[in-house]
């Protein structure tokens, strides 16, 4: 889908979250913050780049982790739609 293009540049962090579930999300925020950071950090050239680049083996357990567990999912979306979505249309990436 085109409103996240590149968000699996930071993805792979997840994985981590997925083994740490018992620590109330805390891994799962730091991911959230990382992806945040990064989308703050890019350039709106930088982020046109990554939509073609292949997903890391990291990045592709992260995204399945996420597909998964609907809750893990509705907590990371929760916090980085926002910021990103705003990333985006700053970058005229969305309409």
């Amino acid at each position: 889908m085109r409103t996240w293009i590149g968000l699996a540049m930071v993805l792979g962090t997840l994985c981590v979250a997925a083994a740490a579930r018992s620590q109330d999300g805390m891994l799962l925020d730091f991911a959230a913050d990382k992806v945040i950071a990064k989308y703050n950090a890019a350039t709106c050239e930088q982020l046109k780049q990554q939509k073609d680049e292949p997903k890391s083996d990291k990045e592709k357990a992260a995204i399945d982790f996420l597909r998964n567990d609907a809750q893990a999912r509705q907590a990371f979306l929760d916090k980085v739609a926002a910021p990103v979505a705003n990333k985006l249309f700053e970058c005229g990436l969305i309409p």
